[in-house]
């Protein structure tokens, strides 16, 4: 366990992440960077389990509260999406061992600028919602196959992806488009976990304290973007999506 003041820090971090991850995605954005701070001597491994371990809670915490006040579109689009995400997430997982992370970075970063400038140019894109697809199916398929390896591979943005995905594809609001991409989200993280967890690659005392602040951070997101709208949850995209570009270029060119 770390000592008292980086344990502080690492709550606090969790609770933002949980808090933001729940509004628009990109909770690792905060919670990677704590862990790296703070257990510079942990392998990368031990670093992705303990924070996907506990940002798995803060996840099905917010699909909860997503899913008593707003009608989710299960059948013809979350499921399929969900299913293949997992199953997608576990290859993306196994590729991570031979392909180098640092290959996807600039199109990443690229696909980033695209989703940010689209959704900033288009005042009206994602405020309310349009007529869904007559055949969901295969879309659903594709979008869930494509972020869950994207996510068992590499990850940051993977749930702004997800949003961006559902509101430009399937016509969702945005506040709908977040409460699928925490349902799609909660079963990558599964598929992530099942990996972790048998290869002892989690810090248990560290991510089960982290797991509770990241639940009350998730639980006050939730909340706020329910109160407040697809508004409030555009606005909050844009601002998590700007901050994973300006990480994400630093990552790569500096």
């Amino acid at each position: 366990m770390p000592a008292t003041n980086d344990l502080i820090l690492l709550g606090l971090a969790a609770l933002g992440a949980g808090f933001i991850d729940a509004v628009a995605g990109g909770g690792g954005l905060i919670q990677v960077p704590a862990l790296l701070l703070t257990l510079p001597n942990e392998t990368p491994a031990t670093i992705f389990g303990t924070n996907k371990f506990s940002s798995v809670f803060g996840t099905l915490n917010a699909t909860w509260r997503y899913k008593r006040n707003i009608r989710l579109p299960w059948r013809s689009v979350l499921l399929p999406a969900s299913l293949a995400a997992f199953v997608f997430a576990l290859a993306g997982a196994a590729v991570v061992s031979w392909l180098p992370k640092e290959t996807l970075r600039p199109l990443v970063l690229a696909l980033l600028v695209v989703v940010w400038l689209y959704t900033a140019m288009k005042p009206d894109f994602g405020k309310v919602r349009g007529h869904v697809l007559a055949r969901p199916l295969l879309p659903a398929l594709v979008l869930g196959s494509v972020i869950g390896f994207y996510d068992g591979f590499f990850g940051p943005g993977a749930g702004s992806f997800l949003i961006f995905g559902f509101v430009r594809f399937f016509a969702l609001d945005f506040l709908l488009a977040s409460a699928c991409a925490k349902v799609v989200n909660l079963t990558t993280n599964i598929a992530a976990l099942s990996w972790f967890i048998p290869h002892g690659q989690i810090i248990w005392p560290l991510a089960a304290t982290m797991a509770i602040c990241n639940v009350v951070g998730a639980g006050i997101g939730s909340r706020l973007a329910i109160r407040h709208g697809s508004g409030f949850v555009r606005g909050a995209f844009l601002f998590v999506v700007g901050l994973l570009i300006i990480k994400i270029g630093c990552d790569t060119y500096a």
